[in-house]
């Protein structure tokens, strides 16, 4: 499998703390800093070079999103990447079902809570 461009997933309860040693761990991250209001950046170096990291807070429903804008991560997928942030964050995440694609429905994601159980949802729904 080719690996993403780039990789999104979204984090519930967002602990900034956590995140930022989980980041340092994972992809030798320098330590967030503030970028606006709700805003965190970083640099993460991985031997295939800099990974762009984008944390922010509240971006929906109380989700947190965090963006690797890089193809070169150690997660070839959204998923990979929200497996490892449940188990070692401790919350829930969702990400993309796969690659999206023009047309597909922007409210499907998947579920992936930190005990491993995984299920498709419809974020829209998901708060009712």
């Amino acid at each position: 499998m080719q690996p993403f461009p780039d990789i999104e997933i979204y984090l519930a309860h967002c602990d900034i703390t956590r995140l930022d040693a989980w980041l340092q761990q994972a992809i030798g991250a320098e330590p967030l800093c503030p970028a606006g209001k709700h805003k965190w950046r970083t640099l993460g170096h991985v031997a295939a070079g800099e990974v762009p990291v984008l944390v922010v807070e509240k971006a929906a429903d109380g989700f947190a999103s965090l963006w690797l804008d890089s193809a070169e991560t150690p997660w070839a997928t959204d998923l990979a990447c929200a497996r490892e942030a449940a188990a070692r964050l401790g919350c829930e995440v969702r990400c993309s079902l796969g690659g999206w694609q023009p047309g597909d429905d922007p409210d499907r994601f998947l579920q992936v809570k930190a005990d491993g159980h995984e299920q498709p949802i419809d974020w829209a729904d998901s708060g009712k």
